[in-house]
């Protein structure tokens, strides 16, 4: 079964809108995927730093193929121009990241009962639709459910009713996912983005006091603000840089744009790869959190802080 990136790269070959020209490069692109995907479970690291720089330097390698030998060098200009509604470029990482923390997991703490993945819908709200009039199954009780680009969450049932035993067939179940662990991942993170992700943070922690929100992007599209006004754990740009501008981008819709402009391309991404240190950093977050012993109060007295 594929992953998140895998079908959108089936989902573009099976468009009606892809130029016939570009069809066995996505064919090729699907084939190394499977080797992506397949060389990202072998990796032989046996500590958490040796599993992410491995995992990493994977991560540039097929990264750099979709980017360049797919989108950029097609002679179309469907893949390039589409790109933000294909979504073949970002949910590379999208992929990535939950592959990567479940390796480091299993090198460091093993199995920790969590469901880590893209896209799984976590809890974010609860209320009631009913009324005296209207008293509906278990009182009406819905739930709202934000999908997060990653997450680490435990499946949450919940259960509903008007008689204390919950064996009446007014009793309603919902299932749902509580996330402790969410992070959004954007490519070229600017202030709208910021903000939106600052009011997504705020509405996680409300329903989840004990959840942490990172935002992860690629490249930085604005100037810097602190986080420390917002719900917002930590920022972390993958790629350590700042987006291309838009005076030179204009020059990349057009395959003549692309093909003049390629050494420069190439020279700009290979110049700016994904680091493996701020993978680790994320990671370390993540470590964290698991580790997090309850405190004891002689262990504090002696300490002197907590």
């Amino acid at each position: 079964m594929r992953g998140v990136h895998g079908e959108k790269l089936v989902a573009a070959l099976e468009s009606d809108k892809l130029p016939v020209s570009d069809k066995p490069r996505l064919s090729e692109a699907i084939v190394r995927y499977d080797t992506w995907i397949d060389d990202l479970s072998k990796v032989s690291g046996t500590v958490v730093s040796e599993c992410i720089e491995e995992m990493v330097e994977m991560l540039n390698s097929y990264k750099n193929y979709i980017d360049i030998d797919l989108i950029f060098d097609s002679p179309e200009n469907f893949l390039y121009r589409q790109k933000g509604q294909l979504k073949l470029d970002n949910t590379v990482i999208e992929e990535f990241l939950p592959i990567m923390v479940k390796a480091c997991l299993e090198r460091s703490v093993g199995d920790v009962g969590l469901d880590i993945g893209a896209q799984v819908p976590t809890f974010s709200s609860a209320f009631f639709e009913s009324s005296i009039g209207t008293p509906a199954i278990g009182g009406g009780l819905t739930i709202r459910a934000k999908d997060q680009d990653f997450s680490m969450s435990r499946k949450l049932y919940i259960q509903s009713s008007y008689e204390p035993d919950f064996i009446d067939e007014d009793t309603l179940t919902i299932t749902t996912h509580v996330g402790y662990v969410l992070a959004e991942l954007k490519t070229n993170l600017d202030k709208t983005m910021f903000q939106e992700a600052s009011a997504t943070a705020h509405d996680v922690k409300l329903a989840v006091s004990g959840a942490k929100y990172y935002l992860l992007c690629d490249f930085l599209d604005m100037t810097p603000i602190s986080t420390g006004v917002t719900d917002i754990d930590e920022i972390l740009i993958a790629r350590k840089a700042k987006r291309i501008n838009s005076n030179i981008r204009k020059n990349f819709s057009t395959y003549e744009g692309r093909l003049a402009n390629r050494n420069w391309y190439v020279e700009y991404l290979q110049g700016n790869p994904y680091y493996s240190d701020v993978f680790e950093r994320f990671m370390d977050h993540i470590l964290s959190q698991i580790q997090n012993e309850d405190l004891v109060e002689e262990s504090v007295l002696d300490m002197g802080y907590f």
